[in-house]
């Protein structure tokens, strides 16, 4: 999705985690029980997780699909980078992501682990947009805003930096949208600070 008025949504640490404590709620509810749960690198890693936590399964794996290029940009198709890492045949799987945005990384993880031959395979995302061609088994909440995440807010502002050059944008006015969002004004100069000081090294 590429848009020039990106809306943002900043979710704490303690809000995913509520919204991870009833995703685990149904996923017992529903009956399933996934014998290795799948984070998708790297966005996945954080809520795949605490699942392995709230599930009392410590059976991680991992799988990386890579999408894309900067904030409210993709490009065309996911790339699977990385195979998954443990062996899944026979096995009951939940796939996990942050978002499930286009859906396209996620259609191709799942058709990768069915490949190599998990007899069972659901996805469980904190995130769902409705645009999504994948709509997963659980998810948190729906939002059509761009999330950001605590686990990469740096890497959000070094985006939105590289798109306001790109676009002859001021670099102010969008960050700006990050602190009315949520995210602390200090940390968002503090991270300013650090991009702009990488960049002259």
């Amino acid at each position: 999705m590429v848009s020039s008025e990106i809306e943002f949504e900043v979710p704490t640490w303690n809000q995913i985690y509520d919204m991870l404590l009833h995703l685990a709620e149904r996923i017992r509810k529903t009956g399933f029980k996934p014998e290795i749960l799948v984070g998708v690198s790297r966005g996945g890693w954080p809520p795949a997780r605490v699942l392995s936590d709230l599930l009392g399964n410590p059976n991680l794996a991992n799988v990386k699909a890579e999408f894309y290029l900067g904030v409210a940009e993709t490009k065309g198709e996911p790339t699977l980078t990385q195979p998954v890492s443990v062996e899944v045949a026979d096995k009951r799987v939940l796939i996990v992501d942050e978002v499930a945005d286009t859906g396209k990384s996620l259609k191709l993880v799942k058709e990768h682990i069915i490949e190599q031959g998990a007899r069972e395979v659901k996805i469980a995302t904190v995130y769902y947009k409705p645009w999504s061609i994948v709509t997963p088994d659980y998810y948190g909440k729906e939002t059509k805003r761009w999330i950001v995440f605590p686990w990469e807010m740096k890497e959000t502002i070094r985006k939105i930096v590289k798109r306001c050059r790109e676009k002859e944008k001021p670099i102010k006015e969008e960050t700006a949208k990050l602190v009315e969002a949520g995210i602390p004004s200090k940390l968002v100069t503090r991270f300013l600070n650090e991009i702009f000081e990488e960049e002259n090294c």
